[in-house]
């Protein structure tokens, strides 16, 4: 019997709510978390985050399996479901909590997150640059429970309809081929 292999990938792409929610439909992840990550602060707490003043992001903690999903294809659906070339602003989400981007938890994920970026850069001579940082995770803070699964539990509430509503169908709609089939839930 085979023994899935696991490894960690955790990006911030503005709200937690909706990277989660995007992540949660991909075939190859068993885990998703929402967290805070890269702050100077000893402690991460919603409301400390809130105040924009600890240096931490709201990220997603994703656990998956590479014989299922490749880094890269975590990497393209990341960067096709927020704005990459926003600093500390996704929409009407505004602070440095914000902020897009990496923390590499492998020197391979460096590399090729860094090498994905130079590509979307090079390959986008009219729009504006990539500003995602790529960084080492240091320590990760599991958010509180009530951010854990928000969309699932929250799904007609107004910010999930007007807000993540849209991101998760852009996601569905370009990389059906990622997700899990909807039979299979």
């Amino acid at each position: 019997m085979n023994e899935m292999k696991k490894e960690v990938a955790v990006f911030g792409g503005g709200c937690f709510w909706c990277t989660e929610a995007v992540f949660k439909m991909m075939r190859g992840v068993t885990s998703v978390l929402p967290g805070y990550a890269g702050g100077l602060a000893v402690d991460a707490t919603y409301e400390r985050v809130s105040e924009g003043d600890t240096g931490h992001a709201e990220v997603v903690q994703i656990i998956y399996d590479p014989a299922l999903v490749s880094y890269k294809s975590l990497l393209t659906v990341f960067f096709a479901s927020h704005d990459p070339t926003t600093k500390n602003q996704q929409g009407n989400d505004v602070g440095t909590q914000y902020h897009s981007v990496i923390f590499y938890t492998t020197p391979e994920q460096k590399i090729e997150a860094e090498d994905f970026i130079k590509h979307i850069n090079e390959s986008n001579n009219d729009g504006a640059p990539v500003v995602t940082e790529v960084v080492p995770l240091e320590i990760f803070y599991e958010a509180e429970d009530y951010h854990k699964d928000y969309y699932a539990n929250h799904a007609n509430a107004g910010y999930c309809q007007i807000i993540i509503n849209p991101k998760l169908e852009k996601v569905q709609k370009e990389f059906a081929d990622l997700l899990i089939s909807i039979e299979n839930n």
